[in-house]
């Protein structure tokens, strides 16, 4: 490493983790709001492209966009905030590679009632089905897939 990089702050990508409708958009916004931090955010990548919350056959263009927000904002920023569920380590190993950044994973851990609830209270029954598929599915942190530099926060 030449020195002149040597002393570069290291890109911080903070990874909101917790089921839908479980606090982490409030949180990430808070955050921003303190931080001056962008947020980028899945589901209005997907308003943007095609209107609506969710098309399966449109994820990986979602996703694609999302990679290159988060990339681009780095440009101009130490740390960007990630608000998306990250409930699988699949989903969470995407961030991973390269390693350009280290990864804070900041988990709202709300209960899948209490998500369920506020889905229905919002009017977004829909997201119930979804819930509780992601609650069981979910796939906790561990020790394993953490580098370096990486963080877990509650």
């Amino acid at each position: 490493m030449d020195s002149k990089n040597q002393f570069k702050k290291r890109k911080t990508l903070i990874m909101m983790k917790g089921l839908p409708r479980s606090g982490k958009s409030t949180m990430a916004r808070a955050m921003s709001k303190k931080t001056g931090s962008p947020i980028v955010t899945p589901d209005e990548v997907r308003l943007a492209i095609h209107g609506q919350a969710f098309i399966p056959s449109a994820e990986k263009l979602v996703w694609a966009h999302v990679d290159v927000m988060v990339r681009a904002l780095f440009g101009n920023h130490d740390t960007v905030i990630l608000d998306a569920t990250n409930m699988t380590l699949r989903s969470r190993d995407e961030w991973r590679k390269p390693r350009l950044w280290d990864r804070v994973f900041l988990i709202v851990d709300t209960d899948p009632d209490e998500c369920c609830k506020r889905a229905y209270m919002t009017n977004q029954k829909y997201l119930i089905p979804v819930i509780e598929k992601m609650h069981q599915y979910h796939e906790p942190i561990t020790d394993d897939e953490l580098d370096p530099g990486d963080t877990v926060s509650r």
